[in-house]
């Protein structure tokens, strides 16, 4: 395939890379990568070592060494041409995104589209990494807080975002003076190879030190627990479960690291009697089935009031129905496969279970086969009436099954519902009731780190903190001043007098 080429994707590829220099190793575990789009194998990788990110981890720390020096618009400036690169790249990255990873070609060249919209916000930003000045209560004193780099930002990322994660995270860490370090998901290598070798050119042109973009493709057992106890890399930012978040926050917090963990999700949309349904059903549909419910911000609960409870029902099997499934690749189709067969596995266990536990399955839950679906991977999204304090509604399932929770009552019973799980990452309101909408954002409201008002539970634009409260981490990416998570803060206090006053009227005379 040209667009494979044209990204420097081989037969054989290598895990780990410092940004032009590629180690060889091949005797650490190879992954076949296969697509879950027809089931074809694309190509072969290579996993690092421990011995490798050993190596590729001092040459990044060698490289934090000359980079935090260099002013920070100068930064900017790498990451404005990176941007201009990912442009240049945007239609085959976006189409090995789709290939490799499943979702729609539209999807896949949108997450290209916020690779460079973060990289245009990170150049602004380049010039705004500001600090507060405060009065100080002696004479002749000033106080003053500044922020500076940490050094080596390690980033691992899950497969369903396999390249605007890591975007996120990087483009801003280098503008404040950091080097990153990523580790992606095994089932996504390819697409980090390719982002790789398309910063080379940045890097050769800049003539910058090789570490500053970093890469290591390895086993979780060994270069993953590597990198959680490594103290070079003072913050970690990984996307992932729950579990894989708790592993890693005990590791790097008895090492006093710091963390940023983007981790489970379990979603969910109230739609109040005075809701639109115009907005709120394909709202609901888009954030229930793109990517496969493979989103961290999928929609999973969908809590209706029973006024309306059987007319929002109705017209979500109506536009199900209408849901074209195949091919991802091809722009007529709405909803790809899900990543392997193991998705597909956990996808019928949850409904199994959720039969078990009283639901009831009224639209999908299909495994499809036949010509038209080239893989095992692709299944029927899957609506079921459920109550909220099943267990299995109560987990997040990794794929496209949409629970339908009535409530009865005002919006605070709605509420009630939504924030009666573990997780809280995203949620969304509909409704034209101006108190209802400022009910569900007030202190007592809502507990997601994301809470919306007549717009889905995914698709969060670059501009705000991205993240979740609970079990979903308590990081923030992206955008707002999420950007101080990535700097070390330091208070400064000048005497600029000939006096040595102390705080709070101490005398201390010798």
């Amino acid at each position: 395939m040209n667009f494979l080429k044209e990204l420097g994707i081989k037969k054989e590829n290598f895990g780990a890379s410092t940004g032009l220099t590629w180690f060889k190793t091949k005797d650490s575990g190879v992954i076949d990568v296969i697509s879950p789009t027809n089931g074809c194998y694309i190509a072969k990788v290579f996993q690092c070592s421990v011995s490798d990110y050993r190596k590729v981890a001092e040459i990044s720390h060698n490289a934090f060494l000359n980079w935090r020096n260099i002013p920070a618009p100068k930064r900017g400036e790498i990451i404005r041409q990176v941007g201009q690169k990912l442009r240049e790249f945007k239609e085959p990255l976006g189409r090995l995104v789709s290939y490799e990873m499943g979702k729609s070609i539209q999807e896949g060249h949108g997450e290209v589209q916020e690779m460079i919209d973060i990289c245009d916000f990170a150049v602004g930003l380049s010039r705004q990494l500001y600090g507060f000045t405060m009065m100080s209560e002696r004479e002749e004193h000033r106080i003053y807080d500044q922020y500076h780099p940490l050094g080596i930002v390690g980033i691992i990322t899950a497969f369903n975002f396999p390249v605007a994660v890591w975007a996120w995270n990087s483009a801003i860490a280098a503008v404040c003076g950091n080097t990153n370090l990523w580790k992606p998901s095994s089932k996504t290598p390819l697409c980090a190879i390719a982002v790789q070798n398309i910063l080379a050119d940045v890097i050769k042109k800049n003539k910058l030190p090789e570490g500053l973009f970093s890469l290591v493709i390895g086993k979780g057992s060994s270069v993953g627990e590597q990198m959680l106890n490594d103290k070079k890399v003072p913050l970690i930012s990984l996307t992932g479960s729950t579990s894989i978040g708790r592993h890693a926050a005990e590791i790097i917090s008895k090492r006093f690291g710091k963390t940023i963990l983007e981790l489970g999700g379990n979603n969910a949309i109230i739609i109040t009697p005075s809701a639109d349904l115009k907005l709120a059903i394909p709202a609901t549909v888009f954030g229930a089935v793109g990517t496969a419910g493979q989103r961290c911000t999928s929609t999973r609960r969908l809590i209706i009031h029973e006024k309306i409870f059987e007319t929002v029902k109705q017209s979500l099997i109506k536009a199900y129905e209408s849901l074209k499934i195949g091919d991802p690749l091809d722009k007529k189709n709405h909803v790809g496969p899900l990543i392997d067969k193991s998705a597909v596995k956990e996808f019928k266990h949850a409904l199994g279970r959720v039969v078990e536990e009283g639901g009831k399955i009224i639209f999908g839950g299909e495994v499809l086969t036949g010509k038209s679906y080239k893989s095992e991977c692709y299944v029927k999204p899957a609506i079921v009436e459920a109550e909220n304090h099943y267990s299995i509604v109560q987990e997040e399932t990794f794929a496209p099954i949409l629970y339908l929770i009535k409530y009865n009552g005002d919006v605070s019973n709605a509420i009630k519902i939504q924030n009666d799980v573990v997780q809280g990452l995203s949620s969304s309101i509909f409704t034209n009731d101006l108190r209802e909408a400022e009910e569900f954002l007030a202190h007592s409201g809502s507990d997601c780190g994301i809470a919306n008002v007549n717009i889905g539970t995914s698709g969060a634009e670059i501009g705000g903190a991205f993240g979740g409260e609970k079990e979903t981490g308590g990081g923030r990416e992206s955008g707002s001043d999420s950007w101080k998570q990535y700097m070390r803060r330091q208070t400064n206090t000048i005497n600029y007098g000939t006096k040595l006053p102390l705080a709070q009227g101490i005398k201390f005379e010798i």
